[in-house]
Order: C-alpha cells, then structure tokens, then sequence
C-alpha cells in the first residue's frame, strides 16, 4: 500500500488569483488532500494581474492559511501588473528569494519539493529548498522559458539570453522528474539533453461539477443587451501574446451585421491598448468586461455561443495547449481555435471546433459566419467536446496519475 505523502508545492500564483497555473496548482491539491495527503503551497500574496495586493495582506511577510484542507503559506511579493518586463522580473525575483526562505523556515520536512514555472525563478527556490532538505525536486514546466519570452520579442541581449538558457538547463538535469503539460514538450527538452526517462506529461484538465453544461448564461446576456445576438467571447488574459487586436480588426470587419456581438472578458497588459483600438474605430459590437471569479466563469461560458482561444502565430505556441480548451469544452461550447500545433491537433481530434489560421481577422470572421449560418453543425461540436473531455480530462484522474509519478521518486 502507498503511504500518503507530505507534499510541498512552490507556485507564485494562487486563487483567489485568476489562470492556468492558479487553478492547476489548486485543483491537484485539492484532490491530493482528499486522498489523504498533506499538501503545503507557498505561493504570493495575490496581485495578478492586477498589481494590487487587497488590503488584508498588506503590511505582512506572510500570513498562513487554509483552503479546503490545502495549508498555505503566503509570502512577500513585489506586485506589479502584468505589464513591464522589468518590473515582472523584480516580482519573480523577490518571490524566489521570499519563498526560499518560508520553504526552509515554514515548511517542515516534505516528502517531496514540487516547483510550477511558467517562469523558473520559482524552479530556483524549489531546488534550493530541495536540496537544504535533502528530498527529491519536482520541476513542472507549464511555458518553456527563456524561448517564450525570447520569441515574444521581451529579451533580446544574447549575454541574457544564454544565461538564462544555462539556468534553465540546470533545473531540468537537477530535478528527479521534469512534469510537462503538453507531449510536443517533449522533443523539445531531449534537444537540450534531458533523458527521456525523466520527463513524464501530466496535461490541464478540468473540474467537470463546476463546468457544467447546464448552466444558463439568459441572465448575463439580458444585462448585457445581446439576447438575440451570436455572442462571440474570450475570455481570459489580455496579453501581449494572445493577438487580440487581431479580434477587434475582425469586429470591424464584421462591424456591418448587427447580429454578431463580441464580448472580451479578463485583464492584462493589452487591455487598454485594445479598449483604445476598439473606441477609434467606433465599434458598437465589441464589449469589454474585468475579471470575473472562478465560481461565475461557467455562467459567462454558457452565456457565449463561440469561444475563442487565440495566440500569436510563433513556432512556440506549437507546443502550448491553453488549460481554457479543457473548460469550453465541458461547457459543450464549439471553439474557434486560432492556435496551430498541438492545441489545433486536440480540438480537431476531439471535432470540437474549427481551427483558422492565426492572426488573420478575414479567416476568424469567415468562420463566425459559418456559424451563423449553421449553428447546429456548431452546437453538435460543442457536445463532442464535452464528450471528449468526460472521457480524457477529468482533473481527478490526471491527479491520480501525477500521485504515481511522485510516489515512483519517494519510494525508498
């Protein structure tokens, strides 16, 4: 019989925080505790992506806490909005440095460290702390840095660049296992030198009770004024890498038929640059909305007749799956996927949605037509990937199978 385990996980993002890294970390945790182990986070105060620590947590190094049976640490952080290169590295930075010192100070003695980029100044402090309390260390690679931040144009000094680079390949030869998100990553890191035996793929997936397809969004679209309207969202982060000034140059395009209605949900660095877009080209078909809690996005998913997921056109985005795939899909939304490579690849496989090229507003558009014109042929989409996910993506059992992992480096 497996023993349960003490659990420590490094993750500078947290909810009540909003994304990807926040809802993964949380949700394997949750279940992990369920299963009777002991799970500790040490993550930030939150500010993503806003920059504004709440009041509550001001004035403190760090504050304990507890959420569904998970113990949390919460510790010193430079805030900052999710915008600015410079400042973002300060945060990361003093959130190494602050969460090293927790981890040996706070923490106990785990049986094992688990460390969560997408940035790996986080994979730093695991290793650190990994090593002053001689247990195994656990790298888990969501966005291979340096090259996303290299691709996207944000470093460009070569000096930096490699320094990076050697960092980043320290950790991957240090830790006991490297946990990737998608299979493509793979490849990638046997290139840098990283045996195959140490590299296992534990995907995003979902929490299917709250994603349930049978949320109503009436209200939401009554409050809103698009009732009788072919409601086309995105929600999530408004980045600098998710091209969404592509989508507003397609609500022009599109700006003629007054049954389509855009509706972008979520913050980040672009968005006032793409509220600004949206306001000189005077569209009436374009609604902006702020970040909405974890509990209401289904409602705002079952409000919305085609969802979005887009990301620049760089090879490196090849190899992402964005973790809002798994959530449309549970709400039995069709998907626009303007994402080539693997995340075009699940969609296609699971026939639920259609891929256009991305960056191109005049493809995005014609495919919203499409929709307009058969949107049963659509809605059927949408139920397969429901389908799909129930069969292939249930968080609980991707946690099970990440608990073998971490069982198969602590067994004596």
């Amino acid at each position: 019989m497996k023993k349960n385990l003490q659990i420590l996980f490094l993750s500078q993002y947290f909810p009540p925080e909003m994304g990807a890294p926040s809802a993964r970390i949380y949700e394997l945790s949750r279940h992990w505790v369920q299963k009777q182990n002991e799970v500790t986070v040490i993550t930030g105060f939150p500010n993503h992506p806003t920059g504004v620590i709440p009041k509550s947590y001001r004035q403190h190094f760090y504050k304990r806490e507890s959420l569904d049976g998970i113990r949390l640490i919460r510790t010193y952080i430079f805030p900052t909005a999710n915008k600015g290169f410079l400042k973002r590295i300060i945060s990361y930075l003093s959130f190494m440095f602050s969460s090293v010192l927790m981890g040996v100070w706070q923490s106990g003695r785990p049986d094992v460290v688990i460390a969560t980029s997408p940035q790996f100044f986080v994979g730093i402090a695991g290793y650190f702390i990994s090593r002053i309390k001689r247990r195994p260390f656990i790298f888990e690679v969501r966005d291979l840095w340096p090259e996303s931040i290299v691709q996207l144009g944000m470093l460009k000094n070569k000096m930096a660049i490699r320094f990076l680079e050697s960092i980043e390949v320290f950790l991957y030869r240090r830790a006991s296992l490297v946990v990737v998100v998608a299979e493509s990553s793979v490849p990638i890191l046997e290139k840098k030198g990283i045996p195959s035996s140490k590299i296992v793929v534990v995907k995003n997936g979902v929490d299917l009770d709250l994603f349930d397809q049978e949320r109503s969004g009436l209200q939401i679209r009554r409050n809103l004024d698009i009732e009788n309207k072919t409601v086309v969202s995105y929600i999530g982060t408004h980045g600098l890498s998710h091209a969404l000034d592509k989508v507003i140059e397609c609500a022009d395009l599109l700006r003629q038929n007054p049954h389509i209605h855009f509706l972008l949900i979520g913050e980040g660095a672009e968005k006032e640059n793409l509220q600004n877009q949206a306001a000189r080209l005077n569209l009436p078909n374009v609604t902006f909305l702020g970040q909405v809690a974890k509990q209401e996005l289904p409602n705002y998913y079952a409000a919305s007749d085609l969802v979005l997921v887009t990301l620049r056109d760089l090879a490196l985005f090849r190899c992402v799956i964005p973790s809002k795939i798994f959530e449309i899909m549970a709400m039995a939304k069709p998907i626009i996927i303007s994402v080539d490579g693997e995340a075009r690849d699940l969609v296609e496989r699971a026939d639920a949605g259609v891929f256009v090229r991305p960056e191109d507003p005049q493809a995005l558009g014609d495919a919203i037509l499409a929709h307009q014109a058969s949107p049963e042929k659509f809605n059927d989409k949408g139920l397969n990937g429901r389908n799909y996910v129930e069969e292939n993506f249930n968080r609980q059992k991707l946690a099970d199978d990440y608990m073998n992992f971490l069982h198969s480096v602590t067994s004596d």
